[in-house]
């Protein structure tokens, strides 16, 4: 038997990847936007795995719920042209940023981090960081 399901464009993934990164980073549940879209928080699961295209209607609003503007959602896509912006290079590290934004443990650093007002202090915790690193190799 052939399996004749369809897969998800990689746009619509890359789309719902980044709802699902910005909703994370606000502390906001797929319910709660779910709601506030009213709609069920299974569609928006659905919208952040890409199985369901998001409407351009769809994707205004959850723009403006989640505060970011609508090219947010498609930074670095597949297939995006960044001549002007940089290279190569430039775009991997931004998909860096993204999965370590995705990530709890991240998540969880840059919220905390983002509140240590003193620059020496928010030195000292990358310097910290950076030595646990370093460490970490050494092993």
């Amino acid at each position: 038997m052939i399996e004749n399901k369809k897969k998800p464009n990689p746009i619509d993934i890359h789309v719902g990847s980044r709802i699902r990164l910005r909703r994370t980073m606000l502390g906001m549940s797929q319910e709660k936007l779910g709601e506030s879209l009213g709609i069920t928080f299974q569609q928006i699961q659905k919208y952040e795995k890409g199985t369901n295209r998001v409407g351009a209607s769809r994707l205004q609003n959850i723009s403006s719920i989640l505060n970011v503007p609508v090219s947010f959602f498609f930074e670095d896509a597949p297939g995006e042209q960044s001549g002007a912006q940089g290279g190569m290079a430039e775009a991997s590290s931004s998909n860096y940023v993204v999965d370590f934004l995705s990530s709890s443990e991240g998540l969880q650093l840059n919220r905390a981090f983002v509140k240590i007002s003193d620059p020496k202090v928010r030195r000292r915790v990358v310097d910290l960081v950076k030595a646990l690193a370093a460490d970490a190799e050494v092993e």
